[in-house]
């Protein structure tokens, strides 16, 4: 293992006010898709095997009634990802008991919204970074974002060990719901996707720690890219906005890929899976975790945080697989737990990350 080993420092997460449960948003998919589709309640079976209860959104339920276009859908993720990701950042920092003026590197991960100058640009301002601090913007990751940001986090302040990393990842996935589009890949994405932002703090090895208790540092990640798998999962640009694509076959994937793909990452650690007490998967869906499940051997109580993620917030994208971090560090890993963080997203592509605490 590569001996500069940086460490998560703290965590946190943050939804926006709008709270809707899975029993009215299935009601509003009757209402979209209904005409498109005679065995509509046969389809809506997705609703009560989601393992959902209940999701956030910026903007309340009656906005998804009207046909919006992408114009004032993009204004809107501008405003309210700016918000969500400050208030996830400042309880990070407060979290970590760290001045916003120490941070060196601001890494900012979204795909819902697109803005120029990127958002990190006003999130720097706004929460009193240096001017000076370095920028790393990621766009287009989907739901392995959070993990891919955490990975190239942790890799620069390998490469410059007296360094802190703040990473940020926001996504506004209501806010990509096009009216118009009737296609079974929405009306999932209906019963899936909701709003929300996390913050993590990253620290060099050589930026003097807060106390002695065992930390979970960073010890390997592995960016994986499927050949072929191109229109799996991903946005196609249309008029009325970003018409979300991904296919039925992201589980079969999963069961058929990821145990080779976990076991040669972790082979040259001299490890194995069953080495691993913490599992830190991006819960993309209940078919998703279950995939993993089976693939790697696992029983569902490996994956609680996962589902517990799932069951209150729904798919977020980016930031889900962070919120998952989150409650997995709420009690202390104990010194020389090993964990993996997992997520998938377009290209296709899984990203690992091998954690250990110390």
């Amino acid at each position: 293992m590569n001996e500069c080993m940086p460490r998560i420092e703290a965590v946190a997460t943050a939804v926006p006010s709008h709270e809707i449960t899975q029993e009215d948003s299935m009601k509003l998919a009757r209402l979209f898709f209904q005409d498109a589709f005679p065995d509509i309640d046969r389809l809506l079976h997705v609703f009560a095997h989601s393992h959902i209860q209940k999701r956030h959104f910026c903007m309340p339920m009656d906005w998804f009634l009207e046909d919006r276009p992408f114009a004032e859908k993009n204004q809107l993720y501008i405003e309210h990802a700016e918000v969500l990701a400050v208030e996830a950042a400042q309880k990070c920092l407060t979290k970590a008991g760290v001045e916003p003026s120490s941070i060196d590197c601001l890494m900012f991960v979204s795909s819902t919204g697109i803005a120029t100058p990127s958002l990190d640009s006003r999130l720097l301002h706004r929460l009193g970074l240096r001017p000076q601090a370095t920028r790393v913007p990621l766009w287009g990751l989907g739901c392995a974002g959070g993990a891919m940001g955490l990975s190239r986090a942790c890799e620069y302040t390998q490469a410059y060990p007296s360094r802190r990393v703040l990473l940020v990842s926001v996504e506004l996935c209501g806010l990509t719901f096009i009216r118009q589009d009737l296609s079974k890949s929405n009306l999932v994405a209906t019963c899936l996707f909701g709003d929300g932002a996390a913050a993590v703090l990253i620290e060099g090895d050589e930026v003097l720690s807060s106390s002695d208790v065992p930390k979970v540092q960073f010890c390997d990640a592995r960016t994986t890219t499927w050949p072929d798998t191109v229109d799996v999962m991903g946005w196609e640009l249309t008029d009325p906005g970003l018409k979300v694509i991904f296919s039925r076959d992201i589980p079969t994937l999963i069961r058929s890929s990821m145990r080779e793909n976990v076991e040669s990452f972790l082979s040259p650690h001299g490890m194995s899976i069953d080495h691993l007490r913490h599992f830190i998967f991006h819960p993309g869906g209940a078919k998703v975790l279950t995939a993993y499940q089976r693939s790697l051997g696992i029983g569902t109580e490996a994956t609680r945080f996962s589902e517990d993620v799932l069951t209150n917030f729904g798919n977020m994208s980016s930031p889900t697989v962070l919120f998952v971090l989150e409650k997995s560090m709420e009690k202390a890993w104990e010194s020389g737990d090993r964990g993996l963080v997992a997520a998938l997203g377009p290209g296709f592509s899984s990203e690992l990350l091998l954690l250990e605490a110390r």
